[in-house]
């Protein structure tokens, strides 16, 4: 077989040297014409293999439920598998035409080598990505760092893809390049040192299920604050909730602290904690007409009076001095706030009743004591929750007066002016 296509490839030589040409030139000529006939059968047989395949994948992906063959397609594996056939076209007739010149054969053959590599490269690229893309359609996946894992396998590939190219190009063998890498594999260390930071990173996040896709996240120190969208090998990408990205260092996410919500999201509740800060001076025992008005609030009138009862029945078995207050046992309008505080939120139908509930004082500052709410909301949804927030500390600021009570509030440049008028009308 060889020898007919050598023959056939000489056939136009001797049929110039038979004419009178020159004997080199007529062969020279000859292989100008052999390599533009391969030519055109190549780009016929890579036409003809391309659109086969092509018909035929699509055929095939249109008749079947499964995903994968359209990921297939999407990513190119069949335009890539269709440039084999005519690659071999190239093999088995080429090294016949520059059999006389062997300078151009072996250029040939270290190009041909270096497609192969690349092509193979490539075709490994397809399936990757097509699993990839395949994997993250099953909920079990969506949320794992499949990327990250992808990226590690295919600078792995490439690695080993460079390593055969670099290999032909220096007449080199695979294990003798091999052996000289390894005199700079500091150098290389130095330069892949953030792939090798994340690729670890990636699998501490994943293993120890630190962030998943989907995760709300905190990061103050990069300004991130939204969901995580991607989790590559060397960056996390987060969608903030003014729609804006940022990109973290996913070994930042093992280096750093940063704060995930995630609990927060999987649990019944999300927390209110917020203070009221009130002015100490305002705070006071209450008398007998303050019981009485107290007595008239829905929320506290029962508790006020069972509470009252029993400082009276204790202050009279002990005999107080009643003619200081400061004697015995006696209710302050802040804690019968607090008392209101709290039964407001029990009552309250958007706050979670099974879950950690309370109104507690904080230790005094110099804006007044914290009166702290501390409860959970059932709504989680951000926009809700606010509402619901706003809606509990609309009513208590309101109603701090009823218990003559007052919030501190610095005072503004109207406050001072006030302030000096007062004074210099006295």
């Amino acid at each position: 077989m060889r020898e007919i296509t050598r023959d056939f490839s000489n056939f136009l030589s001797k049929y110039f040297v038979e004419q009178g040409m020159d004997a080199g030139v007529a062969h020279f000529l000859n292989m100008l014409i052999n390599i533009a006939i391969v030519l055109i059968l190549w780009l016929l047989i890579h036409f003809i293999t391309k659109r086969l395949i092509l018909t035929s994948f699509r055929a095939f992906t249109n008749k079947t439920k499964t995903t994968f063959d359209d990921f297939l397609v999407k990513s190119n594996f069949p335009r890539y598998v269709s440039n084999i056939f005519p690659l071999l076209l190239i093999i088995l007739t080429v090294p016949i035409i520059f059999e006389d010149y062997p300078q151009l054969l072996t250029i040939f053959n270290t190009l041909v080598n270096i497609y192969i590599v690349i092509l193979v490269v490539l075709i490994f690229r397809s399936l990757l990505r097509t699993t990839t893309n395949f994997l993250k359609t099953h909920e079990g996946y969506k949320d794992k760092p499949i990327e990250s894992y992808t990226q590690v396998l295919m600078i792995i590939f490439w690695g080993i893809g460079f390593v055969f190219i670099f290999s032909e190009l220096t007449n080199k063998s695979v294990l003798g390049f091999l052996i000289s890498l390894g005199a700079a594999s500091a150098i290389i260390l130095f330069i892949f040192k953030d792939t090798l930071l994340g690729f670890i990173a990636s699998i501490q996040v994943s293993v120890n299920d630190i962030v998943r896709i989907g995760d709300w996240i905190t990061f103050s120190k990069y300004g991130a604050d939204g969901f995580v969208t991607e989790i590559s090998l060397a960056t996390v990408r987060v969608q903030n909730w003014d729609n804006t990205f940022t990109t973290i260092p996913t070994y930042n996410l093992i280096a750093d602290s940063f704060q995930n919500w995630r609990g927060m999201q999987e649990s019944p509740g999300r927390r209110i904690k917020r203070a009221l800060y009130i002015k100490q001076n305002s705070i006071r025992y209450v008398n007998d007409d303050d019981i009485s008005r107290y007595q008239e609030f829905n929320l506290i009138g029962d508790y006020i009076k069972e509470r009252q009862l029993e400082i009276n029945e204790h202050n009279t078995k002990i005999g107080v001095n009643r003619a200081y207050l400061i004697n015995g046992r006696h209710q302050t309008n802040l804690g019968v706030f607090r008392r209101y505080a709290q039964a407001y939120l029990k009552a309250h139908p958007q706050i979670n009743q099974d879950m950690t509930l309370m109104v507690r004082h904080l230790a005094p500052t110099t804006e007044g004591i914290p009166v702290e709410i501390y409860c959970f909301s059932k709504d989680k949804r951000w926009e809700f929750y606010e509402a619901i927030t706003a809606d509990i500390f609309d009513h208590l600021i309101a109603a701090v007066p009823f218990f003559d009570l007052k919030l501190f509030e610095s005072p503004s440049g109207d406050d001072i002016i006030q302030s000096l008028k007062h004074f210099s009308e006295k």
